[in-house]
């Protein structure tokens, strides 16, 4: 599959990229573990199927140490007995927060509840806006037909 747009070639992508992984890195130093971090990239991009930031996420939380299991998993994490009560709220949190058109109203006071049982309010922004973030890249790669499979971890850090 070929891509619409080179978007790493665009100038006016790069511009943006360049505020946006600012943006992105205050996420990254936040007190939210690593690897809860990518797993909610993963299931927000599988959501979204976006195979370009299933491609990076799944390596790069690989990288970081992540289990194939856990990786493999992550779809269908309701049912998988290998995420932590953190996890699983901020996999929840993420899930209402991408499909809010079919959640009609967003994210739920129970969901929301439950993440904060496990985040303080600074944690729930960055988990806030990781999701938001993650929602836009997934919806410009799927957008521009960017191809995966030849990412390489660490390519954006």
């Amino acid at each position: 599959m070929d891509a619409r747009l080179d978007l790493l070639a665009n100038p006016v992508v790069g511009k943006a990229l360049k505020h946006l992984m600012a943006a992105g890195k205050a996420v990254k130093e936040s007190t939210v573990p690593a690897a809860t971090q990518e797993l909610v990239a993963l299931r927000v991009s599988q959501i979204n199927g976006c195979a370009a930031c299933i491609d990076m996420h799944t390596k790069e939380a690989a990288l970081a140490g992540e289990t194939p299991l856990r990786l493999n998993l992550v779809v269908a994490w309701r049912e998988a007995t290998v995420f932590t009560e953190a996890e699983r709220a901020a996999l929840e949190l993420a899930e209402e927060g991408t499909r809010t058109a079919d959640a009609a109203g967003g994210v739920s006071d129970e969901v929301w509840e439950r993440a904060a049982l496990h985040y303080d309010e600074a944690e729930l922004t960055a988990l806030v806006l990781h999701i938001g973030f993650m929602n836009m890249a997934n919806r410009m790669n799927v957008m521009t037909r960017q191809p995966a499979g030849d990412y390489v971890p660490g390519r954006f850090h």
